[in-house]
């Protein structure tokens, strides 16, 4: 057995204990169920589809079952998910079909029609419906056979998944994401939250999203809790699915609570089993924080990132009003520097850029030497964030250098997007900024050079995003502009904008 296979130690240590359940189909998945389809989906894999260790196995789907099942089938082969963003136009997703180069891929049939206008998706070798795997799924546990599978062996730093995230260029990187990572998440995660086998919780995060998968649902895994899985987020559906099945914990951003701070269903129920919200994304302002804690529910802010942690650092829940803006302080298992352009460690109170160490850290952007060269200096994780410590060891997040907002939950660089206006025939010139955005947290406001004689409209240009990029990313606001601001250097001066709005 496999050191770093869950799963069947669960399957012996509590076998009949529900470990899964879908919350639109009822569906439920025991330790032994889940094992089970674990050995079959493995030997279906190396034995009769020819995949071997290493090889990436992508995924396009929402939150199902069966996505957990390849998980567990990862971690019995040594096979690596790609888990792809469903809400990225077809250009995109084939950018990450080209980058990964799947042996093979496990889609939604409601994405299939995005696949078949890539270019990609022709040369993977083997293809195969979600659906048909839920079935095939139902087959096997109905059977009531044993299966059984010979683990493949491979060392603690081999990759489990490959998550891409935006850069600051205009191309997503691959990051890779290790066991030995996933381990020592799940230990932070633990020691942090004090998560047992008793801890119930929901997952309805998206399905590509480190989030989704490591900041509770594999720390769940790992410690034998239970996690309702839900397609996607809906307030009311989830506020009334937290009473209904008792859970204890929750991880949610600030938009996703302020949601369901204000439905219907806000008033009707008690949630006395919820211990605290986990937050992150961003910092979640004190009026919110207060309308919760009326409720009593605690709120434990955070701080995380794909390429380290998740999990980086936690705010005690007792301190959510009196630190409020804080990222609280770092998890067990990191070493952190706050340092100048140089390096070198800052004092209490001054600025500096946000450097991480661990084993939690990626070992490498996935074939991209130079990101990796540029990002990973001398073990240190360079963030790209910029953060104080105050003189109680708490840490305030300042600025991002890298220009990133956050528009409900999701991140959006806006080099990205200004590569993708910058080719509408009309447009000299663009520079995007994020701005308050009451529903969304932050949405991106684009200053527009046009060029000489040409015309455009928020509309057409809101129109020409929606063929290249996925809807969280369009600009909500154009803005048309004579020139844009430059500094000395004749670059874009962000500041600029952002003090003129």
């Amino acid at each position: 057995m496999s050191k770093f296979d869950w799963t069947s130690k669960w399957m012996q240590y509590q076998p009949e204990k529900i470990a899964f359940e879908e919350f639109e189909s009822g569906r439920k998945l025991s330790w032994k169920q889940l094992n089970t389809l674990g050995n079959y989906f493995a030997q279906e894999l190396i034995s009769n589809l020819k995949l071997k260790k290493g090889d990436r196995l992508a995924i396009l789907s929402e939150n199902r079952l069966e996505l957990i099942t390849l998980f567990v089938v990862a971690q019995k082969t040594g096979i690596i998910l790609v888990p792809l963003n469903y809400r990225l136009t077809a250009p995109e997703i084939n950018y990450l079909l080209q980058q990964s180069m799947p042996a093979a891929i496990w889609y939604e049939q409601q994405f299939e029609d995005k696949l078949l206008k890539t270019e990609q998706f022709g040369a993977i070798p083997t293809k195969q419906s979600l659906e048909n795997l839920a079935e095939e799924s139902n087959k096997v546990l109905a059977s009531n056979k044993n299966h059984h599978f010979e683990n493949i062996a491979f060392e603690e730093d081999h990759p489990i998944f490959l998550i891409f995230t935006s850069g600051t260029t205009s191309f997503p990187k691959g990051s890779v994401y290790t066991h030995k990572m996933l381990f020592w998440n799940s230990i932070n995660t633990q020691m942090r939250l004090d998560i047992t086998s008793a801890d119930r919780s929901i997952n309805c995060a998206p399905s590509f999203h480190t989030g989704s998968w490591n900041v509770l649902q594999t720390p769940f895994m790992h410690h034998g809790a239970y996690t309702l899985v839900m397609r996607n987020f809906d307030a009311e559906k989830v506020m009334q699915a937290l009473e209904d099945y008792e859970m204890t914990v929750f991880w949610a951003v600030p938009t996703m609570l302020k949601m369901m701070a204000d439905s219907q269903v806000f008033s009707q129920v008690t949630l006395e089993n919820l211990r605290y919200f986990v937050v992150g994304g961003e910092a979640m302002p004190i009026p919110l924080i207060e309308k919760w804690h009326a409720k009593n529910i605690m709120i434990r802010q955070g701080y995380g990132l794909t390429e380290v942690g998740p999990n980086v650092t936690s705010l005690n829940h007792q301190d959510a009003i009196k630190k409020q803006g804080s990222i609280g302080k770092p998890n067990f298992y990191y070493e952190v520097k706050i340092a100048d352009s140089e390096g070198n460690a800052v004092e209490k109170g001054e600025q500096g850029e946000f450097l991480l160490k661990g084993t939690c850290v990626t070992p490498a952007y996935w074939n991209n030497p130079k990101a990796t060269e540029e990002t990973i200096v001398d073990g240190w994780f360079h963030t790209g964030d910029i953060v104080r410590q105050d003189e109680d060891g708490y840490i305030y997040v300042v600025d991002r250098l890298k220009n990133m907002y956050i528009s409900g939950g999701e991140n959006v660089y806006p080099a990205e997007v200004e590569y993708i206006l910058r080719q509408h025939p009309a447009i000299e010139e663009v520079a995007i900024i994020g701005v308050p955005d009451e529903k969304w947290g932050e949405s991106g406001m684009a200053f527009i050079v046009l060029k000489n004689e040409s015309e455009a409209s928020p509309e057409s240009l809101t129109a020409f995003c929606r063929e290249s990029l996925a809807k969280y990313k369009i600009p909500k606001h154009f803005r048309f502009v004579e020139a844009l601001p430059k500094n000395d250097a004749g670059k874009i001066d962000r500041k600029s904008l952002i003090s003129d709005n």
